[in-house]
């Protein structure tokens, strides 16, 4: 039986002690929660609400479907609902990257291949002329993206990609391996794969707030710490509504809506038929203190791109405003049963493996502390992801399959659930609806206990 060959970060472990002195004093929490300020505080829902469109969960899928929604609609009564608060899940915790890539695999043909990537193009625009026009506060930086090969081995993907950009006309620039560390300092860098338009970087936690501010603004009802229980389709009990059975701390209600978008992420859809087609799954970040101007110069990074190397399990990172480093990636971890519980979050050993792989990728932050380490589960399709199910005639989208996607592809299928919409009040299609690739939904993640091995198929931990 062959052995699996060592990756640089096993190669290369830092000293037990630089580990345990950059942990010392870690603080279990998101550092873009913390980096907030005093979030806007939105109220319980404390009686019954009627809606045109009723949204279900404030991260960022349902947060573009409601302000969207009331832009396209100005005159109707969009209602958005959240169990916790806005943006406190997935939303709030990932890394700010804003990438062009709308779904992962599938098999669309070279045209719809081309409309996809045109797509991606055009939605990151459309993400920044909303962050510009509304005038949110939160930080827009078009830096681009580098993928670093960290062995030999990945270095042929490089050329293929750069290869592959050179036939299509984009500005992708390969880098060998002296050209690499001469732009960033990093001792595991053997290529690197500049892609200027394809990445902007943001505060996903102020994003998420100031999205909700300006969708407060035009008049979408937003309801915290109310959770809904259950969906009655039109007809048993409600009607024609669609009904939203709710829970909060000043009671039950409920919200009767002639539409509804489901954006509840990684947890248990409220449409029984997608239950097993997303599963959660938990990874994990640490930030650094801030860096001296000093630390920064011997590291480079002038043009404070987001990084992504090409490890068989992939750490993604960039600089903040004030210049620490959020470093994630690495673990997938799912746990058996799918459930979904606040302890998943602190997982010490996924902490200390990602401060041993930063620091192995950048010795010089030797003496260098970490301030945050957190963790945060989204959902995972059996499938390309997104995918956007529906039901009660299609006046119920549910939007899912999104993790490892982020912010221009919730943009991205916020908008089609409210094309969708609109093709039932008599609208013409779009071309977001006539993709193939996208009205695919894939087959469901099999039962426990047959999930666990299949999960692990995924390249997931348990």
């Amino acid at each position: 039986m062959g052995h699996r060959r060592q990756t640089v970060f096993e190669r290369n472990v830092p000293a037990r002690s630089v580990v345990d002195h950059a942990l010392a004093r870690t603080r279990q929490a998101v550092f873009w929660q913390d980096d907030l300020g005093e979030p806007v505080v939105y109220p319980t829902l404390s009686a019954p609400v009627r809606a045109d469109v009723a949204v279900v969960g404030a991260g960022y899928a349902g947060l573009w479907a409601a302000l969207r929604a009331r832009q396209r609609h100005p005159g109707a009564r969009v209602v958005l609902i959240e169990g916790r608060s806005v943006g406190w899940a997935a939303s709030g915790r990932d890394g700010g990257f804003c990438g062009t890539r709308l779904t992962y695999g599938g098999r669309p043909d070279a045209d719809e291949r081309a409309a996809l990537t045109r797509l991606g193009q055009e939605h990151l625009a459309a993400v920044g002329s909303a962050v510009a026009g509304l005038g949110l506060d939160c930080p827009w930086e078009r830096t681009g993206v580098v993928d670093l090969a960290v062995e030999l081995h990945h270095i042929d993907r490089l050329q293929e990609a750069a290869s592959a950009a050179a036939r299509v006309g984009a500005p992708h620039t390969f880098l060998d391996r002296a050209k690499v560390r001469a732009e960033i300092a990093s001792p595991t860098y053997e290529a690197g794969l500049v892609r200027p338009d394809d990445v902007v970087l943001t505060h996903p936690a102020r994003l998420a707030a100031g999205l909700a501010q300006a969708a407060s603004a035009l008049g979408v009802e937003i309801f915290e710490q109310t959770r809904v229980t259950r969906l009655v389709p039109p007809g048993r009990g409600g009607g024609g509504d669609v009904v939203l059975r709710t829970t909060s701390p000043a009671g039950e209600a409920a919200v009767r809506a002639d539409r509804v978008v489901l954006g509840t992420g990684a947890f248990p859809s409220l449409l029984r038929r997608y239950r097993r087609h997303t599963v959660p799954v938990y990874g994990y970040a640490i930030a650094t203190e801030p860096l001296s101007a000093e630390l920064l110069g011997a590291i480079g990074w002038r043009g404070r791109q987001g990084l992504r190397d090409l490890a068989r399990r992939a750490h993604r990172y960039r600089l903040t405003a004030d210049d620490r480093i959020v470093f994630g990636g690495h673990d997938a971890v799912y746990h058996p049963g799918g459930h979904l519980r606040r302890a998943y979050e602190n997982r010490p050993e996924a902490s200390r493996r990602l401060a041993e792989h930063l620091l192995t990728t950048f010795p010089q932050l030797e003496g260098v502390r970490l301030t945050h380490r957190w963790g945060g589960a989204a959902g995972t399709a059996n499938g390309p992801g997104p995918f956007l199910g529906q039901a009660a005639g299609g006046r119920v989208q549910h939007v899912a399959g999104l993790a490892g996607l982020g912010v221009v592809a919730t943009h991205f299928a916020a908008e089609l659930a409210l094309d969708r919409f609109d093709v039932l009040d008599g609208g013409a299609g779009t071309e977001r609806t006539a993709l193939r690739t996208l009205r695919q939904v894939p087959a469901p993640h099999p039962p426990e206990p047959l999930r666990s091995p299949g999960a692990l198929g995924l390249g997931l931990d348990t």
